[in-house]
C-alpha cells in the first residue's frame, strides 16, 4: 500500500509539471500568431512579415521558417551605420555634409552633396561607405560583436561588407535591434538614438509616426528589405520584412499590413 502511495504522489507531481509546463508553452504561443491575408499582398513572391505590438507584447509572423533566415541587410544597415558614425564622432551630427566627388551614380539624388541624414533619406550609399571608411575596421567589428549584429561577419570589405557580401541577418534580429532603437537600450548615447529615429521617419500624421529604412539588393533587385516602427496615439509596433523583390515592394506590403490592422487608417 506504501509503494501505491508514492507512486500515485509521482505520478500527480510529474501531471503538475506537465501541466504547469503546457500552460507556461501556451501562454508564450499566445504572444505569437501567424500574420494572415499576406500572400496576395506578395504578389507570389516569396517573404517574411514579422509585425510586434510593443505595449502587449503580441507578435505577428507571415512565413516562420523564412523569419529565421539570414538575408544581407543590404541599405537597412543605415541605421546602425549612423549610430556608430556619430557615437564614434566620425560625424558630428545628422547635418554633417560629405561632398559629392563628381562620379555619375545610378539615381539622380546621389549626385550631389549630403548629410548623414538626406544621406539616410535617400538612401545615399557613397555617404555610407564613406563614414564607413572613416569609422574603420578595428571599430566597425566591435560594435558588430557589441549590437550582436547577424552573424557580425564584415570580412567582405569595410565599405562593401552589408550590400550583398558578408553581412547577414534574419528578420526576427532585425525587430530585436529596432524594438532596442525605440527603447533606446543601444549601446550608444540616447541622443544619438533619437537623432537617428528622428532621421527615419517617413511619414508624420495626427494619427501616427511611421519610422523606417528600406534595403535593396542592387545586383538583381532579388532582395528587398523595409524595417522600421510607426507610433500612434495608443501604442507602439516594430516591423521587419525581407522579400523577392525590392525594397519599395517590401515597404508597400508593409503599409498594406498596417492599413489591415487598422494601425493605419486611410
Amino acid at each position: 500500500m506504501r509503494k501505491l502511495r508514492i507512486g500515485l504522489v509521482v505520478l500527480l507531481t510529474l501531471l503538475i509539471v506537465f501541466t504547469v509546463g503546457q500552460m507556461g508553452a501556451d501562454a508564450k504561443g499566445n504572444k505569437e500568431k501567424e500574420l494572415h491575408g499576406v500572400e496576395k499582398l506578395l504578389n507570389g513572391k516569396d517573404g517574411t512579415i514579422i509585425l510586434k505590438n510593443l505595449k502587449k507584447d503580441k507578435t505577428y509572423v507571415y512565413n516562420q521558417e523564412r523569419s529565421k533566415e539570414k538575408f544581407t541587410p543590404e541599405s537597412t544597415f543605415k541605421v546602425p551605420n549612423a549610430l556608430i558614425g556619430l557615437q564614434t564622432s566620425t560625424v558630428r551630427d545628422e547635418y554633417e555634409v560629405k561632398r559629392w566627388d563628381g562620379t555619375i551614380r545610378e539615381f539622380e539624388d546621389w549626385n550631389r552633396d549630403h548629410t548623414l541624414a538626406s544621406g539616410m533619406r535617400h538612401s545615399v550609399i557613397w555617404y555610407y561607405q564613406h563614414m564607413a571608411r572613416d569609422i574603420g575596421k578595428k571599430q566597425m567589428q566591435s560594435y558588430m560583436n557589441l549590437l550582436d549584429y547577424g552573424n557580425q561577419d564584415i570580412s567582405g570589405g569595410i565599405d562593401t561588407f552589408w550590400l550583398d557580401s558578408s553581412l547577414k541577418i534574419t528578420a526576427r534580429e532585425q525587430i530585436d535591434f529596432i524594438e532596442k532603437l525605440v527603447k533606446e537600450q543601444l549601446p550608444f548615447a540616447e541622443k544619438h538614438q533619437k537623432t537617428v529615429k528622428r532621421m527615419m521617419i517617413e511619414d508624420e500624421q495626427d494619427e501616427y509616426t511611421l519610422h523606417g529604412k528600406t534595403g535593396t539588393r542592387l545586383s538583381d533587385l532579388g532582395l528587398g528589405w523595409y524595417i522600421g516602427f510607426i507610433k500612434t496615439t495608443k501604442e507602439k509596433w516594430v516591423f521587419a520584412t525581407n522579400i523577392d523583390g525590392t525594397g519599395s515592394e517590401a515597404k508597400n506590403v508593409i503599409l498594406a499590413v498596417l492599413k489591415q490592422k487598422d494601425i493605419i487608417r486611410e
